[in-house]
């Protein structure tokens, strides 16, 4: 890993070397494709992005022609072939779901008509649901349910951003945007149409004073989409926010449906 990560590094400070390392760059995407190579990985409580890996897959888009690729009676025009093989990677993908080689899928995955980019990890058992959308090098934990239209927002400009987490066990219900770098931290249950960005004030309601913080929902945290008074110079305006309303119970089964979560707070959903 190493002599890849200083080959593709030297290509990236000076594109006169990037030619010459395209069997590296190549390599690293494949690596990236299998699993075996991720954008970010957790060590410990926290979370390293490998800026050099982002920096590859920047490259793997210069180096690569456009090209007429046909699947079937589908034709597409990009730089970039699709996944293959799904069967033997014991992922079910369910027309007309699009998986962009050099992502992760892992065994267990359900793919309904959906897109994963580039870059992106979807870990074992996970549901990526019906127009839902997994940007590039967005990294997504096990037996996470991404309900319809759920957007995760994919980050490869500027390299050194980082791309949104969404760790094991959690439920992200419908409509919800989830981009800039925000980390959703295990077993955490989002409300329809929530909206994080690194901006968003995410406030904790559950106490007796709000807590205001923004870019980490905590983890078994159940929220639900709120609004907050802004002033501008034409007025005073309500922008949104997220609201953490409690805890999901250990009772609670990992696996339940979001009313399920919602029912012990009386939230209507």
């Amino acid at each position: 890993m190493e002599s890849l990560r200083q080959k593709i590094t030297s290509a990236w400070t000076d594109s006169s070397l990037v030619e010459a390392a395209r069997k590296e760059i190549l390599q690293t995407i494949e690596l990236l494709d299998k699993g075996e190579l991720r954008v970010a990985e957790r060590v410990n409580d926290e979370w390293k992005v490998n800026e050099w890996v982002k920096q590859a897959v920047l490259l793997y888009f210069r180096i690569m022609k456009m090209q007429t690729m046909e699947y079937g009676p589908l034709e597409f025009h990009d730089k970039i072939p699709l996944k293959k093989n799904y069967a033997s990677l014991n992922v079910r993908v369910v027309p007309h779901a699009v998986a962009r080689y050099g992502s992760y899928l892992a065994p267990g995955v359900i793919m309904m008509p959906s897109y994963v980019n580039i870059g992106a990890y979807v870990d074992e058992q996970t549901m990526v649901d019906t127009w839902a959308t997994v940007g590039s090098c967005a990294q997504i934990g096990k037996r996470v349910h991404l309900s319809g239209g759920v957007g995760i927002g994919g980050v490869l400009e500027p390299v050194q951003a980082s791309p949104v987490i969404v760790e094991d066990d959690c439920f992200i219900g419908s409509r919800c945007i989830i981009v800039e770098g925000v980390r959703v931290c295990e077993q955490a249950v989002l409300g329809a149409g929530v909206v994080l960005t690194s901006s968003t004030k995410i406030i904790d309601v559950s106490g007796s004073q709000p807590v205001e913080t923004k870019g980490k929902i905590p983890p078994r945290s159940v929220v639900i989409p709120g609004s907050i008074p802004k002033k501008f110079p034409a007025g005073e305006y309500q922008v949104p926010c997220a609201l953490i309303i409690g805890e999901r119970k250990e009772s609670t089964d990992k696996k339940t449906s979001l009313n399920d979560a919602l029912r012990d707070f009386a939230v209507s959903i």
